[in-house]
């Protein structure tokens, strides 16, 4: 065997002394296999508690052995634990610091001679292995503690009764993220590493199994996940930069038993190495954990507070559980919801590599590592949406076709999404995305980092009778501002869509479907008919067009409202709402003037914007944007999802409308009409809300004359 070499994750702190029952017991043996790599952690680790008369290192195990001298001539030196245990030296408490695949096998027959067993992370290379060590645990009546050392910190009880407490109200979900940099030589340590088999033999090595396997177990712990009843699914995004076998950039979704959605983005191709962490985010603040420095970051309205805590050593716990019962802190047991991540990464199709266009390598020869572009914001991004990389669409991610297509002369010109994949709390509906120009460009976006819960084109109220169907914060009148409530709706299809798909050839489509929109607790509110009409225009235009009426589904009207009918001064946003990716350049204009100032709240015709798409960014948000409109990539890096192109669309309104324009520019790009400008619209039974509302979705730059020339020759106003 190879011992495993040390993680900077890993590193095991001084407790600052021992159990206070420690003089009462006979003084624990010890035996160390794997001497070197994270063995040399342990060994530093077992001086200090011998030191203190806690314990006795009594013998190794290693085909190599440590150098001369590094041990007391008392000590036992073995070329593998089979012939530390033949030997029998009296050993207590076996410690296993090897290679994944060897924990296993290694446990077992430390467990089958008697032997409590503290085994490094991850406990096991599969759900099986875990079953068939637990049994053999409980068989033998020993102990078994897994190395994960930061489910030792004492915040994490601290962080608990904060959360029980409601000092961050109530949950909405937990995030983990760990962004480390590692270079070739770190996958040339040892013929294990980066293998998710060897000789035949699960290993399962990758970012999230043990690389930053302590931020899924402390995120799982946090989470209440602990046993494999804990967890209800996992899916699982996996990507490798490396050339490896195993993932080293990837997204993890957690759902457990209690209904809690845990978010885990982890990366080894970072630009540069940060302390990873896990956060709990709650409708009245954040608790972040630093977990390697034992940190906790509180940030409420009531401003921002530091914590350092202290940490428990998972030894020192072991020796405690052995002698008064005390329970383990990092427990086989308890490691069994990691086991259940562990397995759905072992049992998923092999991570897809990265296209080098996306990927920069830094350094020279063993010390080079690879860069993802724009990692960080990605992170941040899935993070905020619980989404995979795939869901948000990332051009070097897994292709997730949308559930149809809107298709002209047989190009694709927008997808329909059903909102299935939506966290609950951005208000899942259906919407269209990615909507491109005849020429490919792509002028939607869908869950950006600034708002996660904008949804590319679709139909969405923020007040349908209390109800969000929006997304995000509330505006309450009562609170005057923006508060996270459980009031979140989905809306959702009753029916099989009509649909007439434009064939090839032709230049015009049809989606009929009626929908319901249902309040949190999934009774109907709302029935609505939609239906979208595309159709050609010319070589480089197309038109879309939205008609949709929104009846009570009860016999009771309904209020359909707004930030601006609740009191927000101009915040009249809600019902169509087309949500544009950074723009470069943006222009926006009308009859009545230019500009957001010039346009947001206007009653016009038309509104017109234009500017360059794709430049710099792929659609997802993940860049700044100045004030000026324009787009600056924070690496340097053009991540093009398209080849990018200039583009106009002109927003036109019904002829008899009288909704006002929501337009904003500086702050996020985006365009919609207001049905609930400053005051409700109430939907009577057997009387719909009906709008309706066409966009011109054209390739270059078109001036005033050409909209004016276009609208009037399709004949979409007098």
């Amino acid at each position: 065997m190879t011992p495993q070499s040390a993680t900077a994750e890993n590193s095991t702190r001084p407790a600052g002394g021992t159990s206070p029952n420690a003089a009462l017991q006979a003084v624990p043996r010890i035996a160390l296999v794997g001497v070197h790599g994270f063995g040399e952690r342990h060994l530093a680790n077992l001086a200090r508690l011998e030191e203190a008369g806690a314990v006795e290192l009594v013998a190794v195990a290693d085909p190599n052995p440590p150098a001369e001298g590094a041990l007391a001539a008392s000590v036992a030196v073995f070329a593998d634990l089979a012939q530390l245990l033949a030997a029998d030296p009296g050993v207590d408490i076996v410690i296993l610091a090897t290679p994944i695949q060897t924990h296993a096998p290694l446990a077992l027959a430390a467990l089958s001679a008697g032997k409590d067993v503290y085994v490094e992370k991850p406990p096991v290379a599969s759900l099986a292995q875990f079953e068939e060590v637990l049994a053999g645990a409980e068989a033998a009546g020993r102990l078994v503690q897994v190395g994960f050392q930061s489910l030792g910190s004492q915040a994490l009880p601290a962080i608990r009764t904060l959360v029980e407490s409601g000092g961050i109200g109530d949950v909405l979900g937990l995030s983990a993220q760990g962004q480390w940099v590692r270079s070739k030589a770190y996958f040339k340590r040892s013929r294990w590493a980066g293998k998710r088999s060897l000789d035949g033999i699960d290993v399962v090595d990758g970012v999230a199994t043990n690389a930053l396997a302590h931020a899924v177990a402390t995120a799982l712990h946090m989470a209440g996940a602990h046993t494999i009843a804990d967890v209800d699914s996992v899916e699982t995004d996996l990507y490798r930069a490396h050339d490896t076998e195993s993932d080293d950039t990837s997204i993890l979704r957690v759902r457990t038993a209690g209904g809690t959605t845990l978010l885990c983005g982890l990366t080894l191709c970072a630009p540069e190495q940060q302390n990873p962490s896990v956060t709990v985010h709650g409708t009245l603040g954040e608790i972040t954990l630093f977990y390697t420095e034992d940190e906790v970051v509180i940030n409420t309205a009531d401003g921002e507070r530091r914590e350092t805590f202290g940490r428990t050593d998972l030894l020192e716990n072991l020796l405690e559980a052995r002698f008064s019962g005390a329970p383990l802190l990092s427990s086989l047991a308890d490691t069994g919801a990691f086991t259940t991540v562990l397995e759905a990464i072992r049992t998923a199709p092999a991570p897809q590599q990265i296209s080098p266009e996306h990927i920069t390598w830094e350094g020279e020869g063993d010390d080079a590592h690879p860069v993802v572009h724009g990692i960080g914001p990605l992170l941040e991004r899935a993070a905020k949406g619980q989404a995979t990389f795939a869901e948000l669409e990332v051009p070097w991610a897994r292709l997730l076709p949308p559930v149809r297509t809107f298709t002209l002369d047989g190009k694709e010109v927008a997808g329909y999404q059903d909102g299935s994949r939506i966290r609950a709390v951005s208000s899942p509906r259906p919407y269209l995305h990615p909507v491109r120009t005849l020429n490919g460009t792509i002028v939607s976006d869908h869950q950006p980092l600034d708002h996660v819960w904008h949804l590319g084109v679709g139909v969405a109220l923020q007040d349908v009778d209390g109800i969000n169907f929006w997304g995000g914060r509330t505006y309450t009148r009562a609170a005057g501002q923006y508060v996270w409530r459980p009031d979140h709706g989905s809306i959702t299809s009753t029916g099989t869509p009509v649909e007439e798909t434009a064939a090839a050839g032709t230049r015009e489509g049809r989606l009929q479907e009626s929908l319901s929109w249902n309040g949190p607790d999934g009774v109907p509110v709302l029935t609505e008919e939609r239906t979208w009409t595309w159709s050609g225009v010319s070589a480089s235009t197309w038109q879309l067009s939205l008609d949709f009426a929104l009846s009570p589904a009860g016999d009771q009207p309904v209020s359909l409202g707004s930030p601006g009918s609740n009191g927000r001064h101009e915040g009249g946003y809600g019902g169509f709402f087309w949500r544009l990716p950074e723009c470069e350049g943006a222009t926006v204009w009308s009859p009545a003037g230019s500009g957001e100032t010039g346009v947001h709240g206007s009653v016009t015709p038309w509104v017109a914007w234009s500017g360059t798409f794709g430049a710099g960014t792929f659609g997802t948000g993940i860049f700044g944007t100045g004030t000026s409109g324009t787009v600056t990539s924070k690496e340097g890096t053009s991540d093009g999802g398209t080849s990018g192109g200039s583009a106009t669309l002109i927003f036109v309104a019904a002829e008899d409308s009288t909704d006002p324009w929501f337009v904003r520019v500086n702050g996020y790009p985006g365009v919609g009409q207001s049905l609930a400008w400053d005051t409700p619209v109430i939907a009577q039974p057997g009387h719909p809300v009906h709008r309706s509302i066409t966009v011109f979705v054209a390739d270059g730059i078109l001036g005033t004359a050409d909209i004016e020339t276009l609208i009037n020759r399709q004949g979409n106003r007098s």
